[in-house]
């Protein structure tokens, strides 16, 4: 009995069904996370940006990462995933580094921030795309959102060094 309850906990674990979950599991905890630290960090553009631009674009992260987050809660409820309710303690950490910030000098670390966090997500929801679960159709549905957020951050770096 206690042979024939090993065996079978041992090919449930080795089903591929359930090695393809675990990875898209910690990639929507992990884009919750990152969802709930964007429409933070926006929120602190229109808050401390100096430029029209930047607020603008923080308008739009906290509109965009908004409506990416419940596509992605309702991704992680579809594969037995509890959602987070915020960001993590890295990110918690780098809003309240950026929110000692204003003016000019939040406007140039914010461009730099973005464009750095999105290359990353970019990355993170290309290798999601892979899965052909909830989480990889989540980040199919999301890259080209992501890619205007990275342009447009790049673009803000631009005017900041043109400022000067």
């Amino acid at each position: 009995m206690k042979f024939t309850s090993l065996a079978i906990i041992a090919v449930f674990t080795a089903s591929p069904v359930f090695a393809a979950g675990k990875p898209s599991q910690t990639f929507l905890k992990k884009a919750i996370e990152g969802n709930y630290a964007e429409v933070q960090m926006g929120k602190l553009a229109q808050q401390n940006g100096q430029n029209p631009d930047v607020k603008k674009f923080g308008q739009m992260l906290s509109d965009d990462h908004s409506a990416a987050n419940q596509k992605a809660i309702d991704a992680a409820k579809s594969v037995g995933v509890t959602p987070p309710d915020g960001p993590n303690a890295k990110q918690k950490a780098e809003y309240e580094k950026m929110s000692k910030m204003t003016g000019a000098r939040f406007d140039r670390e914010f461009a730099k921030h973005m464009i750095a966090d999105h290359q990353k997500d970019i990355a993170e929801y290309k290798k999601e795309t892979k899965q052909s679960d909830a989480g990889g159709q989540y980040a199919k549905g999301e890259l080209d959102l992501l890619q205007k957020h990275l342009d447009t951050a790049k673009s803000l770096r631009h005017t900041e060094s043109s400022r000067r």
